[in-house]
């Protein structure tokens, strides 16, 4: 005689969903439509109905450890088919933007970058970091915007090697060490997933084998943000997707060897690269066109955005991370124009933005939307390692068997 399950909803959970993106969770009423839609979708124990299940009825033990939340890329065309107006899409996104919240400590930024209340604490913690560090260098030059040679030098202002360097560095490595800790609780949770076989389906050997692949074949070339929709605002999506992750590579790149160059040269002094740059470098050429990159992929995003639709809501996480990188582009680059400009008067306080909004990108990036580059293909990664594959690969296979 089977034994009777007692289900107990968390009530609370619930209306924290729903004040999370989620409030039109109540209308949905199991058609599964949303599941049949989805191109991404795994035949087996699709998403998103079964989310929406889990959601109304307040199985919070469940959502925090689904995998689907991570491999839906929210394309949206569950939203705008659903016949009840339940945005299943909105759904998921509720569910990671209350992941990026609650998934690793410390739980304050977590609080902080879920609502625009705390805002000016976020931006206060850089801001008065490096206004210290400018009053203290203005006062050794005698003036906030100092000169060398008739030019102007942010490192007169804010010193790489004394402010910039070590700030950044330290906000880096506790940003890798939360994403580390942040991936076990992803891979801990999913321990207890039930595994899916496909016949012909080869599984990789190793989680860096899946890794491997899942860089090559979707990060690389944006699969299944392709796959998500063949309509205007669907390429538009992808286009700025694309367009704005190579602008984030190519900017990696000019940091990355600056990085070296700098301080590799202090050891080995044919590394040693002047700065400021010319126009002409190689490496400058290369920081520019990221730049330009940034911008465009920016105003794709933008557009596709202030262009509410049935497929895709707009939350406080999504505008925060445009507005972030906005500031971070049109800074950087108006710093560049006003240093060659030789408007001291401006050029500094612009840099000064500059910085603040790197700070803000980098330091919060676990908590933030964009932490979805290191979550989405962790739980992709562990995927395809445990054999939970997309339909464009079910579809190949003659049979699934469900263990």
């Amino acid at each position: 005689m089977s034994q009777p399950v007692r289900v107990r909803p968390d009530l609370e959970f619930v209306q924290e969903l729903q004040a999370a993106g989620g409030h039109d969770l109540k209308k949905c009423y199991q058609c599964a439509t949303c599941s049949v839609v989805c191109p991404l979708s795994p035949m087996d124990r699709s998403f998103p109905r079964k989310e929406m299940v889990w959601g109304q009825w307040g199985l919070k033990d469940k959502l925090v450890t689904d995998i689907d939340m991570w491999l839906c890329h929210k394309c949206g065309q569950c939203s705008e088919q659903c016949p009840r107006g339940a945005k299943p899409g909105e759904l998921m996104g509720a569910l990671r933007n209350m992941a990026y919240r609650d998934l690793v400590g410390p739980k304050f930024l977590g609080r902080w970058m879920s609502s625009v209340k705390h805002l000016p604490k976020l931006i206060a913690i850089p801001a008065v970091i490096y206004l210290i560090v400018w009053l203290i260098t203005g006062s050794i030059h005698g003036t906030p915007f100092p000169l060398e040679n008739g030019e102007i030098v942010f490192g007169l202002i804010f010193p790489g090697d004394f402010s910039i360097d070590p700030i950044f560095g330290l906000a880096t490595l506790f940003v890798l060490w939360t994403f580390y800790k942040g991936v076990r609780t992803i891979f801990a949770a999913y321990e207890a997933q039930p595994k899916t076989f496909v016949l012909g389906y080869h599984k990789p050997r190793s989680l860096l084998s899946s890794f491997w692949q899942v860089i090559k074949e979707e990060v690389v070339t944006h699969k299944k943000w392709k796959d998500c929709g063949e309509e205007e605002e669907d390429e538009t999506k992808f286009k700025g997707h694309l367009v704005l992750f190579y602008s984030f590579v190519a900017l990696f790149i000019v940091t990355s060897v600056v990085a070296v160059t700098h301080w590799g040269g202090k050891i080995l002094p044919f590394l040693h690269m002047g700065y400021p740059m010319p126009l002409w470098n190689p490496v400058k050429i290369l920081a520019n066109i990221g730049a330009i990159a940034l911008v465009v992929g920016l105003i794709f995003l933008t557009k596709r955005r202030l262009n509410v639709t049935k497929k895709d809501e707009s939350a406080y996480a999504d505008w925060y991370l445009l507005g972030v990188i906005w500031v971070v582009a049109l800074t950087g680059i108006l710093s560049e124009l006003l240093r060659l400009s030789g408007v001291a008067g401006l050029a500094y306080p612009v840099y000064f933005l500059h910085l603040v909004s790197v700070f803000m990108l980098i330091a919060y990036l676990p908590w933030s939307k964009l932490g979805h580059l290191v979550y989405r293909v962790a739980a992709l990664t562990y995927a395809r390692y445990m054999g939970r594959v997309s339909t464009e690969i079910e579809n190949k296979q003659n049979k699934v068997f469900v263990l």
